[in-house]
């Protein structure tokens, strides 16, 4: 089943590109241009080419039937191309029998054919051929009337009975009218089906577009038609043919320095029509989905392909294509200057594919240096490919710049070149400070703010960058030739490129630097409210050796809370608000104050409580709050003293129950926080 599944696919696709080769050939055919090559020609005194509107309506006619191929469904094209496929052999069983009645005329022997070898083997040739054509056709129209295409077998006949010569071209006349009458019966009998077929179509397309509506019908007719795939194929049969027809007319190999010139000649020549600039399109996004797919793979393995990344589909460069193409008129200009911009074109594309690799390689290679894998070939392949990727662009934007002149919508092309080249450095260096790390085998100090000044250095040179192509581009408009369009792009280009991404470069400082001012004003523990809360941090899960303390009572490393005020101004624990405004301890009795009373004090007012219950509070001994268990503040006078991180199971049961206690009968924060 899956080998017919997948024939019939290949014939879905196959079946299908002669009808946009169709289009291709009579969207390049001028009418008045032929016509007048008629008019200069032989054929001018033939009644058929005299009347212009006859050649207009075959042009017309042309059309309606490549789209009726085009549209046509895979088990009646098939058919279709059956009955094609039997005409063609009808044909070239009477092309054999007028062969071999010119071949008898010319010898002029009429006597019997074993007597004559020359004759006997012509007689045996044009009999197999013959048999075979009858065969065939008896095969393909699925008959067994056999018969009904041996017509051509009567002037064989004839000459083994010793019919006279002439006779016998009579009879190969009549067998060819006889086949021909037998033509026209069938395309008589089955005049009906094309509108049988176009009715049964509009209806079904009537009923599909009341319920689903034009979206899903437009939908429906891509995915049945596999158009991407046939316009794909349709140009590489194109192009294949522009390379045959080229050297088929060349005797001697073209030069190395002509290749190229070749290649973009013959990209050229294969993209002069929308239909042909279509399967450009489709087939320069079906080669980036290849290269992407192969980067993945080279990076990843056969791991690649179980969590595939629906965005790197390849679509962006095809549409980047697309869009270029229409706004210069690709289509409108001479081959030569075609080619030229080509060669741009297609630099923007591979420029965006390289763009797309870095997408792909920089969390992998970011991941794989921070994951302590010791895997030498996995280094290796992330390494080589950002390496590659470091010098590639930078190549490119140097071999482009040797052949056109710089001006701004040069240095807009390069630019990007220039920012990958930018973005792979950075993440190299990100990858070489984590395994530094890792070569020590200890945590380097602010290696957050190590990274953090990388990354801000290379969107420096990135903002930089985009403020220089602005600059030129400004110089240029105001000193040199104005357009509206090279105005435009200035905008577009000032907005997207430099004003948004100063703005959110100012953002992300901002945000740190508030960070910095929330932790400098947060207490920082004692070495004694370490020992007592002996916890890790329960951001990074490591010993804590110093930490700070939050207004809540949590104690967490500095660098960790930080890079958590990053991201969200709440505490990581009880998701409380991290007020921007805290204020500064002025002496180390304040920061060793307990955090419950500093919270207490800030807090809401007290509530006054009428006697009885005051009298009853007085009463009862106090209770300690978590804080003030995992602190080991002191408690008030004539209540007993709580040993630190000591709890009792039922206690603990009532408020979280799926708590797990250590072996010492203690539970951490933790464990609590993950409990609840």
């Amino acid at each position: 089943m899956a080998m017919k599944a997948r024939v019939e696919a290949v014939l879905n696709v196959g079946l299908r590109i002669p009808s946009i080769m169709l289009l291709e050939v009579l969207y390049r055919w001028d009418v008045s241009s032929f016509f007048q090559k008629i008019q200069r020609s032989s054929l001018s005194n033939n009644p058929l080419f005299q009347y212009k509107y006859i050649a207009l309506y075959l042009h017309y006619v042309g059309y309606i039937l490549s789209l009726v191929l085009l549209t046509l469904p895979r088990q009646h094209l098939v058919q279709l191309y059956l009955y094609v496929l039997t005409a063609l052999l009808l044909f070239a069983g009477h092309q054999l029998s007028r062969d071999y009645v010119r071949g008898e005329l010319d010898s002029g022997y009429e006597g019997p054919l074993y007597l004559e070898p020359l004759t006997m083997n012509r007689f045996t040739t044009a009999l197999i051929g013959q048999v075979v054509v009858c065969t065939l056709c008896s095969c393909v129209m699925q008959t067994k009337q056999i018969w009904l295409f041996s017509a051509h077998l009567l002037p064989l006949v004839a000459r083994l009975c010793l019919v006279p010569l002439e006779t016998i071209v009579f009879i190969n006349r009549f067998s060819m009218i006889f086949t021909g009458l037998e033509v026209l019966y069938f395309i008589a009998s089955n005049l009906l089906v094309p509108y049988n077929l176009a009715k049964t179509a509009y209806r079904e397309l009537v009923q599909v577009v009341e319920v689903y509506g034009l979206l899903a019908l437009g939908m429906s007719l891509w995915n049945q038609l596999v158009l991407p795939v046939l316009f794909m194929c349709f140009w590489l049969v194109l192009f294949a043919l522009q390379i045959y027809t080229y050297f088929s007319t060349r005797d001697q190999p073209p030069s190395r320095e002509r290749l190229l010139f070749l290649f973009l000649t013959s990209i050229a020549e294969c993209c002069s029509t929308p239909y042909s600039l279509l399967g450009l399109v489709f087939t320069v996004s079906f080669v980036a989905l290849g290269v992407l797919t192969l980067c993945k793979f080279y990076l990843q393995g056969y791991r690649a392909f179980m969590n595939d990344n629906a965005v790197h589909r390849g679509m962006t460069e095809g549409i980047t294509l697309l869009v270029l193409a229409v706004q210069t008129g690709l289509i409108e200009l001479q081959v030569i200057h075609r080619a030229f911009l080509l060669s741009i074109i297609l630099f923007v594309v591979v420029a965006s594919i390289l763009q797309s690799m870095l997408e792909i390689a920089d969390p992998i290679v970011l991941a794989l240096g921070a994951s302590r894998d010791k895997s030498l070939w996995k280094h290796f392949r992330a390494v080589s490919l950002c390496l590659f990727l470091l010098v590639f662009p930078a190549y490119m934007s140097y071999m482009i710049c040797q052949f056109f002149r710089m001006d701004f919508w040069l240095l807009i092309i390069i630019s990007s070149s220039i920012l990958t080249s930018l973005q792979v450095l950075g993440t190299l260096l990100i990858y070489i400070l984590f395994m530094v790390e890792e070569i020590r085998k200890a945590p380097v100090e602010n290696m957050d703010e190590v990274i953090y000044c990388v990354n801000g250095t290379y969107r420096l040179l990135e903002f930089l960058v985009a403020v220089c192509v602005v600059a030129y581009g400004v110089s240029e408009t105001l000193f040199g030739e104005w357009t509206v369009m090279g105005s435009t792009i200035i905008l577009v280009h000032s907005y997207y490129n430099v004003w948004l991404r100063a703005q959110l470069g100012w953002q992300s400082f901002l945000l740190r630097r508030d960070a910095v001012h929330k932790i400098q004003n947060m207490p920082t523990a004692s070495a004694l409210q370490l020992q007592q809360h002996n916890d890790i941090c329960s951001i990074c899960f490591q010993d804590m050796k110093s930490a700070v303390i939050t207004p809540c009572g949590h104690f967490f490393h500095a660098a960790c809370l930080k890079k958590w005020l990053y991201v969200q101004e709440t505490c990581p624990l009880c998701h409380g608000q991290l007020k921007s405004q805290l204020q500064p301890t002025s002496s180390s009795g304040a920061a060793n104050q307990n955090p419950a009373e500093v919270e207490q004090e800030e807090g809401d007012p007290q509530v006054e409580l009428d006697p009885e219950e005051d009298t009853q509070a007085k009463n009862t001994p106090p209770m300690q709050t978590p804080t003030e268990r995992e602190l080991g503040s002191d408690l008030p006078p004539g209540s007993s003293k709580i040993q630190p991180k000591e709890c009792d199971p039922a206690a603990e049961s009532s408020t979280s129950p799926d708590a797990d206690l250590n072996e010492d009968g203690s539970c951490s924060t933790s464990d609590v926080l993950f409990s609840s």
